[in-house]
This record gives C-alpha cells, structure tokens and sequence, in this order.
C-alpha cells in the first residue's frame, strides 16, 4: 500500500516524492547535456526540456508500480 509522505506535519501524496527524484535526475542530465553541447542539435530546448522531465516522471512511475 502507498503510504503519505509526512513532511512536518504535512502529508504529501506519494507523486511528490516522484516528481522531486525526477528533478534532481532532471537537473544533473540538464547540467550533463549543457557540458557535452548536445543543446546545439536542439531545435527548441524549453519544449526539449518539459519532455525529458515528464519522461523521467513517467520512468520512474513505472519503475515503481
């Protein structure tokens, strides 16, 4: 059974903690892509960053049901 996460007192569904993992990872792959100058090849890279982070939300959904 998925469980609330309790933060101070305030229960926070179990997505937060998804979403939150899936932006640290978020983060990171952004600062890597940065470095190597994979942006280059980027045609539009605010719409190429909202899909790698929904595809990391909806990996680690599924990794985890």
């Amino acid at each position: 059974m998925i469980k609330e996460i309790n933060l101070l007192g305030v229960f926070l569904p179990p997505l937060f903690g998804h979403l939150a993992l899936a932006a640290l990872i978020w983060l990171i792959l952004r600062f890597l892509l940065r470095i190597t100058g994979t942006y280059r090849f980027v045609m539009h890279p605010p719409l190429f960053n909202l899909a790698l982070y929904v595809i990391l939300v909806s990996a680690l959904l599924a990794t985890t049901f």
